[in-house]
């Protein structure tokens, strides 16, 4: 926990962002290459996470579970391409993610089990 600003009140942070799949190694292998990070070496079929490329991001955790993905997310990333955008979403397709639409240039993609994400 660290200090706030707001009266010496202690705040909470951040620490990961969780994505319930039914492949959590090929979810968290496609993040990884998407973020420019890595698979930790300790992940199994069971667990995986990826921590941020540098420091000062919440790492992000991938766990098993039996239900399938039913219904749109309710929270999703958004992602801003560094360079081109129609090159960034090639790579990504590369790796594994799918186009949804164009939304006046705002891109609605899925990782591979479905989750969506915005590139702009």
């Amino acid at each position: 926990m660290s200090r706030s600003p707001y009266g010496g009140q202690v705040v909470s942070f951040i620490k990961s962002v969780t994505f319930d799949c039914d492949e959590p190694l090929t979810v968290a292998a496609f993040w990884a290459a998407a973020l420019g990070s890595n698979v930790d070496e300790d992940s199994t079929p069971d667990k995986a996470w990826v921590e941020p490329a540098g420091w000062g991001g919440p790492s992000l955790w991938f766990q098993r579970v039996p239900e399938d993905k039913v219904a749109k997310n309710r929270q999703h990333f958004d992602l801003r391409a560094v360079g081109d955008i129609p090159e960034e979403v090639r790579r990504l397709t590369d790796l594994g993610a799918r186009l949804l639409r164009d939304d006046h240039g705002q891109i609605v993609m899925v990782d591979p089990e479905g989750n969506e994400f915005c590139v702009e």
